[in-house]
């Protein structure tokens, strides 16, 4: 059965975050509350952990996951950024957006999408997020709480607990964090291209809406 860490959402427990990182580490599955709505995440390197959550979302290969990371710098390890991206990934995060890059060589290929060679990539305001990223010091593989049969990810623990307490090690109660999931930017031909537009606003971006 999964278990329920309540973190507090603005001064989280060292020691929760510690145990937290520790799970995924050791190849859990955890949902934890982002800047937009929960996320399920695992760690970068495990191929077994990175299956489960395919199958918990019921995608394939052709499914963009995003590594979620601390900081622009760490972005840059992971995708090939001219000057005009970094120019407005710097104007846009951190915040609820998740960039679709090329990926470099830092990323596991069978992670990036698998004919476009390219990977969702973000930095969240969110402190709980923020603390379990600094404590495993790598990005987390992770990817939008949006099970195959809702229309909306879930937001309260829980019923998120309910649902997968079987299928995931670990629900981090970080309280409500909305339902809307990040706006994703394509950034790999020139001009950012709106793919999906969420909880993060457009203009930072200089985009419009598309209905």
């Amino acid at each position: 059965m999964a278990q329920l860490f309540a973190i507090h959402p603005t001064h989280p427990q060292a020691r929760l975050i510690r145990q937290a990182a520790d799970i995924i580490r050791g190849g859990g599955v955890v949902v934890y509350p982002t800047d937009s709505c929960y996320a399920i995440g695992c760690h970068i390197g495990d191929k077994a952990a990175a299956e489960r959550l395919r199958r918990i979302r019921q995608v394939d290969d052709t499914h963009h996951f995003t590594l979620l990371c601390r900081d622009l710098s760490e972005i840059a390890n992971f995708a090939k950024i001219d000057n005009a991206q970094y120019r407005l990934l710097k104007a846009a995060t951190p915040g609820a957006y998740t960039f679709i890059l090329e990926a470099s060589r830092e990323v596991p290929r069978r992670l990036a999408h698998p004919k476009r060679r390219t990977i969702g990539l973000r930095v969240p305001e969110n402190v709980i997020a923020h603390a379990l990223l600094e404590e495993l010091d790598e990005p987390l593989l992770s990817t939008t709480l949006l099970l195959h049969d809702v229309d909306e990810p879930l937001n309260d623990a829980a019923e998120i607990r309910e649902r997968l307490e079987h299928l995931v090690d670990l629900v981090i109660d970080g309280g409500s964090c909305g339902i809307l999931p990040t706006t994703v930017i394509d950034m790999t031909h020139g001009d950012p291209v709106l793919v999906r537009e969420g909880a993060g606003a457009l203009a930072p971006l200089g985009l419009v809406a598309t209905a």
